[in-house]
């Protein structure tokens, strides 16, 4: 697997929504000034919900082109079956008998990425089973609890 062909796909889908809050954002902020947002009694908050909206939408933009530039920054290499895993390890998994891949990030967590071989979910280390899987190595097993129900997590592979 190619890990630098993981992270331009996961930079792509982050960049792309990423414009699309910055649009949106934008869009809002043009109506909030619009003349038809202007309140029509004290009593009509338009304008300044839509303050308050352009505002939040605006800071997810932030936060999206600071996690394009955390991805671009990811340190890429192979890790041996031995170590830990941390940041950058391509993970395979038996989660209750289903095989998966995950690929650990610091941030895209919920990405699916599409590449060679199926697809590859992105999770993070605030994630539990980003947090479960800090500093395992192959051949180990957890368990993680989800949606109520505890699954059995085996890591059968690392790179």
């Amino acid at each position: 697997m190619d890990k630098a062909e993981l992270i331009e796909k996961l930079s792509r889908a982050l960049g792309a929504a990423h414009a699309a809050a910055d649009r949106l954002a934008r869009d809002t902020a043009e109506a909030a000034n619009h003349p038809e947002a202007r309140p029509d009694s004290d009593k009509d908050t338009r304008k300044i919900e839509l303050s308050y909206l352009a505002a939040g939408q605006a800071a997810r933009a932030a936060e999206l082109e600071t996690a394009i530039a955390m991805v671009s920054a990811l340190e890429l290499r192979a890790f041996r079956p031995e170590e830990a895993v941390a940041l950058g390890a391509l993970v395979t998994l038996d989660v209750a008998g289903k095989q998966q891949r995950v690929f650990l990030c610091s941030v895209g967590g919920g990405e699916k990425l599409r590449v060679e071989g199926g697809e590859v979910s992105v999770v993070t280390p605030q994630s539990p089973l980003g947090a479960g899987l800090i500093g395992k190595t192959a051949g180990e097993a957890f368990e993680l609890r989800v949606a109520g129900q505890i699954r059995e997590v085996e890591i059968l592979a690392l790179e």
